[in-house]
């Protein structure tokens, strides 16, 4: 593919999709099931940054006010209101990351279940005609690879944004628990 192809593409928003749809009917179903997992991580990957853009500042700059108008910030309870907060901006820092990690962990195994629905077929083939045809066997083959291509690319690209959510959440709330000084 060259650039023009490329830019072909870009500029022609029906080509891509006809590529698309292309794409999907060589992987087979698992493909499309793939490609909804990945829809699905990426809105929820989305959607922590968005929260860390957005909501968790607001939500730490109300903690923090909140703390700071308390008259005493040495006493039991105060440790405890103090503890509480964190907490929950802990919780509201890691919501969602459980189910990224799983999408993330699911996207090898579905390309792992093409990988075999699409050697299944080639051995129905095989079956069927009795020899090694290459092109009778060419559909199953391309079931059997373009599925475990594309699990292992959206697992690759997932746990970047694993660990770099993982990371943001647990410095935003050192960043709170830094902020929420034990002084009077």
């Amino acid at each position: 593919m060259t650039f023009g192809d490329i830019l072909f593409l870009f500029l022609n928003p029906l080509e891509a999709i006809r590529g698309v749809r292309d794409f999907l009917e060589l992987g087979g179903d698992v493909l499309m099931l793939i490609m909804l997992v990945t829809l699905v991580l990426w809105a929820l990957i989305y959607e922590r940054y968005s929260f860390f853009r957005g909501a968790f500042k607001h939500l730490v700059a109300s903690r923090q006010a909140e703390w700071q108008a308390r008259k005493e910030h040495k006493s039991w309870a105060a440790h405890r209101i103090r503890t509480m907060i964190i907490s929950d901006a802990r919780i509201k820092a890691e919501a969602n990351l459980p189910y990224i990690k799983v999408l993330v962990a699911l996207a090898p195994f579905l390309g792992l279940l093409g990988t075999v629905t699409g050697m299944v077929e080639v051995f129905d083939v095989m079956a069927i005609t009795g020899s090694g045809n290459a092109r009778a066997m060419a559909a199953g083959i391309s079931k059997a690879t373009l599925p475990t291509m594309a699990g292992m690319v959206v697992a690759l690209s997932g746990l970047f944004f694993i660990n770099n959510l993982e990371r943001k959440a647990k410095r935003s709330v050192e960043h709170l628990e830094d902020g929420l000084i034990l002084s009077d």
